[in-house]
């Protein structure tokens, strides 16, 4: 389901932080990140076409 996708993490809410701001700098997802950051997905079966490498079109909103 394409159409379904994830809030950025760096992106700013109705708040005025974002959720990297929220969470310590010592706290153990911030390691996580950090690994799954370092790992070449592509060598284990992801593709690497993310949403903003879509034209504008296709890019968001609902199916066709």
């Amino acid at each position: 389901m394409k159409f379904i996708t994830g809030k950025d993490r760096y992106q700013v809410e109705f708040y005025t932080h974002c959720l990297d701001e929220s969470i310590s700098q010592d706290n153990e997802v911030r390691l996580i990140d950090l690994f799954v950051d370092s790992l070449q997905l592509s060598d284990y079966g992801f593709e690497m076409d993310f949403i903003e490498n879509l034209p504008r079109r296709q890019a968001g909103g609902r199916p066709a």
